[in-house]
């Protein structure tokens, strides 16, 4: 009689098991924890040498999109040349340092690849489309995590308002004071401003 589908796989599974649990008769138990430990610290470091990977410039700009649309807008900023020579790279204000928001981040923005290879911003025309969808979804990221990646390198209390000039100075001062973020005063400066992008947000004294 032949054996139920279902009892088969009990089957495999118990053998599965089996060799999980049973002690090797050519291996001791420290020699299977070393090579254990030893794979472990190998997938370790591969994985997170290609996260750092996915970090670099290089990495960012190898499809043509940011290479021909993103970063030339980029390098004509102060983040990217300036006097002091501190370059802000596209890790640096879009991807969190810490370890837990990194992963989340790289795991949300895998979709660029599916557009990439479908093609939806690959001519000018298209990224010019999509323009303000792209700003708004990166917008709302950074007022989601209070501008996390712009504090990044940037800290209100690292500031010397006195030699700011007048409206910056009050407005920093203000931000720092009710814990406002960076975001709704500082769109586009790394990116020009797309058609229809709201107004520059300042705060007002009563703000909360």
């Amino acid at each position: 009689m032949a054996e139920h589908p279902s009892l088969k796989g009990r089957g495999l599974f118990s053998r599965l098991w089996r060799l999980v649990v049973t002690p090797s008769a050519h291996y001791s138990l420290g020699a299977i924890l070393l090579y254990g430990f030893a794979l472990g610290v190998v997938f370790w470091g591969g994985f997170h040498w290609a996260i750092e990977l996915s970090n670099t410039e290089t990495f960012c700009t190898s499809c043509h999109e940011h290479a021909n649309f993103t970063l030339p807008e980029v390098q004509k900023t102060a983040h990217y040349s300036n006097i002091p020579g501190i370059r802000a790279n596209c890790y640096d204000c879009h991807v969190p340092r810490d370890w837990l928001h990194k992963l989340a981040t790289k795991v949300y923005v895998t979709r660029e690849l599916f557009q990439h290879m479908t093609g939806t911003i690959d001519t000018r025309e298209k990224y010019e489309a999509r323009r303000l969808s792209m700003a708004h979804d990166v917008w709302q990221r950074l007022r989601d995590s209070n501008s996390r990646e712009c504090r990044n390198c940037h800290d209100y209390g690292s500031m010397s308002l006195g030699q700011q000039e007048g409206m910056a100075a009050r407005q920093h001062q203000l931000a720092a004071d009710q814990g406002v973020g960076c975001i709704d005063c500082h769109m586009g400066v790394a990116h020009k401003l797309p058609a229809g992008a709201p107004e520059r947000h300042l705060l007002s004294e009563g703000q909360r």
